[in-house]
Order: structure tokens, then sequence, then C-alpha cells
């Protein structure tokens, strides 16, 4: 196959699957607590035309070598963990981080996830969980009798009674942070798994030890910006055009230099 071929073969798929990402991305523009991707890209290995040769000047010694590249390839999809707006709801048990840190959710399997979507229920055992019905960690159990639920931005989880003002601790919510956030895997459903790659998981109250602190009454809405992905879009659709042109003109250079065989 002719290298040029090749290498704006690469070029395509690379601007499809910067596509895909973008997609993803607006996708998730309503997606609370959803975090921004972006693809990065690195270029092929190069073929050597011509090694570096030595020349008699007395100016210069050495040309550098000929190298011709051989396209591109995908290295990474990175998240951006920026703070995304926090958004306003009024609900009581709605939880936004304003800051570092993540949620810690117990899975069935006994292992712990991680989401920065706070939008949680009380379940029928009057635990606080998720919208999958999925334990928030450590496990909070709030009164059947409870008439309030009041939520401090350190993670005190307080209740009143009947008519009773007083409130009443029942619980706190953990946070946990990264040394590399990037570095989690995404699992579907606002939840992330611990990896090497991010590191040991550091937990602690909000506002200890560099975690964020939580807002009840609101949630973090995604920190995708629409119209950076729509000019994102267009610039990889020009990019994805101007290969498939590339991939033509080789064709026709074949075309021509075939015509001479005849």
């Amino acid at each position: 196959m002719d290298p040029a071929l090749r290498a704006a073969a690469t070029g395509m798929m690379a601007q499809q699957t910067r596509t895909e990402v973008i997609a993803n991305n607006l996708a998730n523009v309503n997606t609370t607590g959803f975090k921004q991707s972006r693809t990065h890209f690195v270029d092929l290995l190069y073929q050597t035309v011509q090694g570096a040769t030595t020349v008699s000047n007395t100016d210069a010694t050495m040309t550098p070598a000929i190298q011709v590249g051989r396209g591109t390839r995908l290295a990474g999809i990175e998240r951006n963990n920026g703070q995304g707006a926090m958004e306003q709801t009024s609900r009581p048990l709605d939880i936004g981080i304003q800051g570092d840190g993540f949620f810690q959710i117990n899975m069935p399997n006994g292992q712990l996830a991680y989401t920065r979507d706070g939008s949680f229920q009380i379940s029928d055992q009057g635990t606080l969980v998720t919208s999958e019905g999925l334990t928030v960690a450590p496990g909070i159990k709030i009164p059947s009798d409870a008439s309030s639920v009041n939520i401090s931005s350190t993670g005190i989880v307080s209740v009143t009674s009947g008519s009773s003002a007083n409130l009443t601790e029942v619980g706190r919510i953990e946070l946990a942070r990264f040394a590399n956030p990037s570095g989690l895997q995404s699992m579907g459903g606002n939840l992330f798994q611990a990896t090497a790659a991010a590191g040991e998981p550091t937990t602690g109250y909000p506002q200890d030890e560099g975690l964020g602190r939580v807002q009840q009454g609101y949630l973090e809405g995604s920190n995708v910006e629409i119209v950076q992905e729509m000019v994102d879009m267009i610039s990889a659709m020009r990019a994805y055009e101007v290969n498939s042109k590339a991939i033509k003109n080789s064709e026709s250079m074949a075309e021509i230099s075939n015509a001479l065989i005849r």
C-alpha cells in the first residue's frame, strides 16, 4: 500500500475517534458530575530515507537525516477534572462537592466505587443511597420519624424529629481523593473505579486534608463547554475531509503512474 494512503488513513481514524469523544461530551452536557474528555494523539514511527551525512565545509560538518512520517495514533483520552457549575435544586438530599473529592459508594461485590453525583435518596430501610439504590459509604441511617435532614459543609448529617427543632447527628459523609483522578476508570452510571494509575485513595471528611466542601441542595453540573465542543467538532470534520482528499490525491497519482506503464 502507498505510504501516503496509510498515513492519511491513520489521520481519518484519529479524527473519527476524536469525533466520538466529542459526541460523548455533548451527549452528557446535562449529566450530573460529568467530566469532559479530550483525545491526545502522537505521531507514528518515521522512515529514515537518508541518514545524517558528513560534509566538507568549514562552517558545517553534518547535515540532518531525512525522515518521512507515517501517520498518527491515539495516545490517550484524558479527562478534565475541573469543577463543574454548582446548580441549586433546593432538594435536601442533593449534595454537591465544591473542590476535590469523590463520594464513596458501596458496590454489591463489596468493593468501593466513586462518584461526583450527589443526587441521593433514602431507601425503604432508611439508608442514604444513590438513585440506583447503592449505599453511600460509610452507611448513614435516616430515622423513619425524621421531619427534616440537614447536611453541613463538613458532611455532618443531622435530623429533626417530630415537632422538635433540635438537630440530632446521625452520621457523617466521607470523601475520597486521588493523586491522579484522571486515572480512575469509568464504570458508567456516574461511577468510577479505583486503579493503580489513580493511586491509593485518601479518605477524610469534607474540608479536611485538601478535600472540598459539600453543599446541601446543590448538584455539580457537567463541566462540558458546548461552544468549545462545537468548535472542536467542526475542526475534526475539516481534518477528516482533508485526510480523505489526501487519499484521493494519492490514488490519482497512482492511476497516472499505472497509465505510464500502459
